[in-house]
């Protein structure tokens, strides 16, 4: 496991890897992404393995243009229309598969939709663009723990099952993107994420979240999943004895993802914050309450589905 900084030759390194049909994590604009050729069914079957991943839970097809797309995904005015309000950032969009396409059908778990995104951050455009093929790439971490928002995080949860590991400093969003299934007429949330509801809403109308208990057609949709080693406990105004507290604005805590109650600095520090707290020493980890609204929304969902005991 090496961690690198982006340079013209970890660059050629990294294509060299894939092309090899090996993994490299890289860093996007939400969290790091453990990221392998999309088209190489060993390839992405190394990614299940490396996470100890279910091959039934989706993968996100990442991408550096719309153009590139076309290869994979029937283009619709739908896609263009959102690929024009959102792309590049957080949104990943649930699109049918195209017919011949040559894609791995472990990165779409065997189903004729596929997960796809167009990353903001620079450094994972320049890799996806130097490839010039697609990248499927879920959360570089072992699967369902707390997502990776650093190179180190990475490092601390795969080690040497990484050969590679590209250094962009601390992501900027925190959470994973949004996921909008647009498959069918009505568009649906099937994962609140760095794009709001409120700003969907107004690219789409009215949107609708997927039912509690949905079938899994895209990442992020366990019910146990982000999940740190120790239990949590939510809407916490006092900690009891032997947990440690994340706070949030006027409630404090051993940390706090903002004390000015921003939900922005909340999202981009709460996986970070969680892996401080995350030690056998502690009884739990107790959480304050978080606003329902803007990127509340997916803060909370995050936080649901760390805390609970189903798998």
């Amino acid at each position: 496991m090496t961690i690198k900084q982006l340079t013209s030759a970890i660059i050629e390194a990294a294509c060299d890897l894939w092309r090899r049909g090996d993994i490299v994590a890289i860093p996007t604009e939400t969290v790091y992404g453990l990221a392998a050729d999309a088209e190489q069914d060993a390839a992405v079957a190394k990614i299940f393995t490396v996470k100890g991943r279910p091959q039934f839970n989706p993968l996100i097809l990442h991408v550096s243009s719309l153009e590139q797309l076309a290869d994979y995904v029937e283009v619709t005015p739908l896609l263009t229309k959102a690929a024009a309000a959102f792309w590049p950032g957080p949104l990943t969009l649930v699109l049918k598969r195209k017919s011949g396409a040559k894609l791995s059908y472990l990165v779409t778990a065997g189903l004729d939709s596929v997960a796809v995104r167009l990353p903001a951050h620079p450094i994972a455009q320049e890799l996806i663009q130097a490839y010039g093929k697609p990248l499927a790439a879920p959360s570089a971490n072992k699967s369902n723990s707390i997502s990776p928002t650093s190179a180190e995080d990475v490092a601390a949860s795969l080690g040497n099952d990484v050969p590679l590991i590209i250094d962009g400093g601390q992501t900027r969003i925190g959470l994973e993107s949004t996921i909008v299934d647009l498959t069918s007429e009505t568009s649906t949330i099937l994962r609140p994420g760095g794009v709001t509801f409120e700003d969907l809403n107004k690219v789409f109308g009215q949107m609708r979240y997927a039912e509690v208990g949905a079938a899994i057609t895209a990442p992020g949709m366990l019910k146990r999943h982000y999940a740190p080693s120790i239990p949590m406990r939510l809407n916490v105004l006092e900690k009891q004895a032997n947990e440690v507290m994340l706070g949030f604005g006027n409630v404090e805590g051993d940390l706090n993802l903002s004390e000015q109650g921003d939900l922005g600095e909340a999202a981009a520090n709460l996986f970070r914050m969680m892996r401080l707290l995350d030690n056998p020493v502690n009884r739990a980890i107790a959480v304050a309450p978080i606003p329902y609204w803007g990127l509340g929304i997916a803060i909370n969902d995050r936080l649901s589905r760390a805390a609970t005991r189903e798998i």
